[in-house]
Parts: structure tokens; sequence; C-alpha cells
């Protein structure tokens, strides 16, 4: 596995695990030139491990392990890479960790499923909190807690980048699939990120964004539009989740089709929470929805 130099101070391994969901792999960055940070140690791969370990130089060592949030290609490489330096894992909580009432409802009352990819047995040693300042000897790293891809999803600050995990990227949108993804929180989090100035982005899969606030804008009119293509598409009379991604995601492969279909469904919730779209109880992958 091939050690990139993105800038100074900044290299990015890839994890072997390209898939339709992860593009080319998972982005593992390794922050600083004594003390270093690993910024998503991926998913459960020796050889992964191994090649996080052989890029540290001499006089280099590992001191954190910052996870962005507890999905499989993520998180579970964590405590075996703290096992093999002891440095602590650290993230915003549990894999249950922060969902908002109604998502924490919806995970309760088992009528939606959900969980597609999550790291159940993820447990960090430390807790970040939003805005928290981490430091070592050659860097400094602020906490953001950005949900809607998944509520204990933090982006990270780095002298003007950002690593903002699986809620923006430029080669395709962010799966939010409820009760861990939350649409709402979504759009709050890329509304939080417009506020900012960052001068690039780190996602963690596919290339730096350059332009992170356009992105921004993108995603969030991406989000507006899909909406009213439900909202269009519920014109014509009420429709499960599976009907309406079938008739909206004409331009996908098959394979890809569920995870449209989770998407959608995030949307149809957002929509109830809203008040625009009604369904027909109980809430559940197979609930028929209609415009009031």
């Amino acid at each position: 596995m091939t050690v990139t130099q993105l800038e100074p101070g900044l290299r990015r391994i890839i994890a072997p695990n390209p898939s339709p969901m992860t593009f080319n792999g998972t982005n593992t960055f390794l922050v600083g030139d004594r003390d270093v940070a690993v910024i998503d140690p991926g998913p459960m791969s020796e050889p992964h491990l191994a090649a996080i370990l052989a890029a540290l130089a001499p006089g280099q060592r590992i001191t954190h392990i910052l996870v962005t949030h507890s999905h499989l290609d993520h998180s579970p490489l964590a405590r075996s890479l703290s096992d093999a330096t002891g440095a602590p894992v650290m993230a915003a909580g549990a894999s249950d960790w922060g969902r908002s009432p109604s998502m924490q409802a919806l995970a309760e009352d088992g009528l939606i499923g959900g969980g597609e990819g999550r790291d159940a047995d993820f447990v960090p040693d430390v807790v970040l909190g939003d805005r928290e300042i981490i430091t070592a000897r050659d860097w400094r790293i602020e906490a953001l807690h950005t949900p809607g891809h998944m509520a204990n999803h933090l982006s990270f600050g780095w002298t003007g980048a950002l690593f903002c995990g699986d809620l923006v990227m430029g080669w395709s949108s962010s799966l939010i699939s409820p009760p861990d993804g939350d649409l709402a929180a979504f759009r709050a989090s890329l509304g939080r990120l417009l506020a900012r100035h960052d001068r690039v982005f780190y996602p963690a899969h596919g290339e730096a964004i350059p332009t992170p606030r356009a992105r921004c804008r993108e995603l969030l009119d991406h989000r507006e539009a899909r909406g009213a293509q439900i909202l269009t598409a519920l014109a014509d009379g009420a429709a499960t989740p599976r009907d309406l991604a079938n008739r909206i995601y004409t331009d996908i492969p098959a394979q890809m089709l569920p995870a449209a279909e989770r998407n959608v469904l995030a949307h149809l919730v957002d929509l109830v929470d809203r008040n625009i779209v009604t369904l027909e109880p109980p809430l559940s992958p197979s609930a028929r929805f209609a415009c009031r």
C-alpha cells in the first residue's frame, strides 16, 4: 500500500477495501512529523495495520487515534492499532451515541432496521466534545460534531484543512440511512461547514475537495432537489420507499438501489417530521407515504 504525501505534515494510506460504497477505499490520514495522529484507521485488515506502522519514520510515534465515525470501513482497526502503539482511540462516542430523540425512538421501535455497516462493538478510550482541541508537539486538531451520515460523526480541523469523514465527498453524496443517518442533522452540519472558511476538505473516500463551500452548497441543493422529486412522485399517489427509489434512481447500478432506498426513507422521515408527508403506520421500509 502506497503512502502519499498530501502536504507538509500530512500523509495518506488508502485501505484495501474498494467497493461501490467506499470508492477506492478508506483514506487513513497520518498527521504530524514527530507525534502522529491517525485519522480513521479503517477496516479490520492486517495488511493495512502493517502499512500504517511501516509508514512511521525514525523518531515518529503514533500518539492519537481519531475516528470520524464508527462504520465498519472506518473504526474496527482502531483497537488493534491502539494495542500496537499504546495510543488512545478518540471519538464522539459509541455507535449508538448522539441520536436525536426521533431517531432514538425509531431505533428502539426496531421498525426500520438501520445500523448498516455499523461497528456495534466500538467504544472510544477518550470521548471528544464539540470544539475540543487535541494537541501534540507539532500539531493542533479541533474536533467538530457533524452528525447526519451518522450520529457520532466528527470532523477534524487542522491548519485550515478539514477531515470531513463521510459527511462531504467529491465523488458521491453521502448515504443517509435512519436511524443512524438523519437528514435534518445532515443539513445542519453542512450549514455549519458553510459558515467556516476551510481551504480544503479531505474526505474519508476519494480525493481532496479544493472548493469546500461550493461542494457543501451543491450537496444541500442536491438534497433539496431530491426532496422535490419525491414530492412530485408522491403526487401520483401513495408509495413505499422502494417504489420511489425505483422511479427516481434510474441511472444507478441495480446493486446500489438498496442504498438509494435508504436515502429515500431518510427524506420521507424528514418530510413526515416537517408535516409535509403522511404515512400509513407503522413506520418501516415497506410503509406507504403520501402527500398531505
